[in-house]
Order: structure tokens, then sequence, then C-alpha cells
């Protein structure tokens, strides 16, 4: 069972910046996707940003040109570097871990969350 851990939330002032880390308790098959979701109080989680198993990066329109999503394979680490933040981007935010094969979730794994709170 992979635990995921996220760490870097906290309060930032807009405009501000940070970066989260998720670390994973054993290495990660190349087979999973990775990404960030994020919800907010009396909302739906949403999708943040994601890596594919193949590569490719998805971005959330709302975050588009300010966060940059990494992926660190030899720490088993994925990053979200989060630039010009605004308030509306308070929430918590969740680390997952999906395996997708023909068009199905074949094993998902979230973290615990990070709060991040962005206000003057």
């Amino acid at each position: 069972q992979v635990q995921l851990v996220e760490s870097g939330g906290g309060l930032v002032q807009p405009g501000g910046s940070l970066r989260l880390s998720c670390a994973a308790s054993e290495r990660i098959s190349s087979n999973y996707g990775l990404g960030w979701y994020r919800q907010a109080p009396g909302k739906q989680r949403e999708l943040v940003a994601a890596i594919s198993s193949g590569g490719a990066i998805t971005y959330g329109d709302s975050v588009k040109g300010r966060f940059t999503i990494s992926r660190d394979s030899a720490k088993n680490t994925v990053y979200l570097q989060m630039n010009s933040l605004k308030p509306e981007d308070t929430a918590v935010y969740y680390c997952n871990a999906k395996w997708i094969f023909m068009g199905k979730v074949v094993d998902d794994y979230w973290g615990q969350g990070t709060q991040v709170t962005v206000s003057s």
C-alpha cells in the first residue's frame, strides 16, 4: 500500500508563492500518473495539475500559467510550484497517484491533504 505525504502548505499573501511536495513511501511504477487536486469549503474536488504515465501534463484552467507540476522519480516525489497565488486558490490540496488501464482506474492513492490559505 503506497502512502502519499504532502507538505509545503501554509498561509501566504496574494501574489506570493508556495511549493508543495508529495513524497511516496515507495517507488511508484511508471504506470501511474501523478496529480494534484484541491477542494475548497463547499466545493467539489477539482484537478489542479497532473502528469500522465506517458508524461503528458494537464492543468486546470484557473491555474494555467501560474502553477507548475514536476516529478522527481529518483526521489519518489511530485511537486507543485504555485506562483501568483490568489485568494481563490485557498483550499486543501491533495496528492494523487492513479493507474489507468484501458480507460479504467486500476489503482488509486490519495494523500491526507495540505492546507493552502491565500490571504492578506
